[in-house]
This record gives structure tokens, C-alpha cells and sequence, in this order.
């Protein structure tokens, strides 16, 4: 196994970037798919979810509503610390536990983590990091045009997140997304032969 750890701010099109690797063969190891899966019914995060937000962030289906789950979450930095107590770990274990059912495999696993930090080197099997970065530009014109952000919320999204001085300064690789997806998948295959030359030379 091999392992890539996968990055970029929100808008860069770390997803595409994502999906591109899986054609040429990669596995994906995704966190925010996995953040969706802990919180259903029965999964690590739900119960605790319920009891420390209460029942007003289901559905009425009994599922997590993840919009009534944000409102109460994200009311002030309290409630936010008690929400990334309960799933961090959670996402974290499954992630991991993942990650370990290719241990014995000559797979190239890709963990896509939207905020990868230091303490995921030491947690998880990651061999090289890799940035998707392009300008906030770029990223703000993404946010509009193809998931119809007003541009005050995804200006303020960007602003959240830490710096992309910050982000590409923890790369080994880092692959600018600022054209189209021919352009994209160009890059990814520059990236593809890095990591097989990375790979190779152990």
C-alpha cells in the first residue's frame, strides 16, 4: 500500500482531482463521505449527536437533518467543540479502520481530507501529501457558478480556512487547478507519474 494524502480548499476541485486518480486505479479513502456515513442510524456519531444537540436535529425519518444539526452546531464555539468531539474521532476510526483493509495490498490509496494536518501524519498511513490549489479567484467563481454559492458566503467560506501559504506549505506535491478539466487531467497524469516515480524509488 501507498499511501496519498489529498488537500485543497474548498473550491479548488480536490474532488475532481479525487475522481480523476480513482479512473487510473487509485482507491479512495474520502472524509467527508465518511462523515456523512458515522452520523446515520447506528453509526459511532449519531447517538451522541442526538444527546448532546437533542431530537430537534432529526428528521423525521429519524435521520441526522444536517442543515437543523448545523444550526444549533455552529451557534457559538462551544456547541462547535462538542460537534468535532464527537465526529472527529469517530470520522478518524473509520478512516483508519479503512485505510488498514488495504495494509496487505500493493493499492494506491488516496485519503481525501478537506483540512489535513500533522496529527493525520501520525494517525494515518500517509506517504506523500498532495495540494490541489488554484486562486481564491478561481475558486470563488467555481463556488458560484457550480454549486450556487452567493459570493458573500463563499468569500467567507475561503476566509475561514487556513491560508493556502499555509495549506501548500505542508505539500510534497502540489497540482494548480486553475483551467478547464482537459487541462485537469493533464496535470493528474503529471501527478500519476510522480507518485510512480515516488513509489519506485521507495
Amino acid at each position: 500500500m501507498f499511501s496519498i494524502g489529498l488537500t485543497g480548499g474548498i473550491g479548488s476541485g480536490k474532488s475532481a482531482v479525487a475522481d480523476l486518480l480513482v479512473e487510473r486505479g487509485a482507491w479512495l479513502i474520502d472524509a467527508d463521505e465518511v462523515a456523512r456515513a458515522v452520523v446515520v442510524p447506528g453509526g459511532p456519531a449519531y447517538g451522541p449527536l442526538v444527546e448532546r444537540f437533542g431530537s430537534g436535529i432529526l428528521s423525521a425519518d429519524l435521520t441526522i437533518d444536517r442543515q437543523a444539526l448545523a444550526d444549533v452546531a455552529f451557534a457559538d464555539e462551544a456547541s462547535v467543540a462538542a460537534l468535532n468531539a464527537i465526529t472527529h474521532p469517530a470520522i478518524g476510526i473509520e478512516m483508519i479502520e479503512r485505510q488498514r483493509a488495504l495494509a496487505e495490498t500493493d493499492a494506491l490509496v488516496v485519503l481525501a481530507i478537506p483540512l489535513l494536518r500533522p496529527i493525520h501524519r501520525e494517525t494515518m498511513v500517509i506517504d506523500q501529501v498532495v495540494v490541489v490549489d488554484c486562486p481564491i479567484e478561481v475558486a470563488v467563481e467555481r463556488l458560484i457558478r457550480y454549486r450556487a454559492f452567493p459570493e458573500a458566503d463563499a468569500r467567507a467560506r475561503i476566509a475561514a480556512q487556513i491560508s493556502r501559504e499555509e495549506r501548500v506549505a505542508e505539500a510534497d506535491y502540489v497540482l494548480v487547478n486553475e483551467a478547464g478539466l482537459d487541462e485537469l487531467g493533464v496535470a493528474v497524469d503529471a501527478l500519476w507519474s510522480w507518485i510512480d516515480d515516488v513509489r519506485s524509488h521507495g
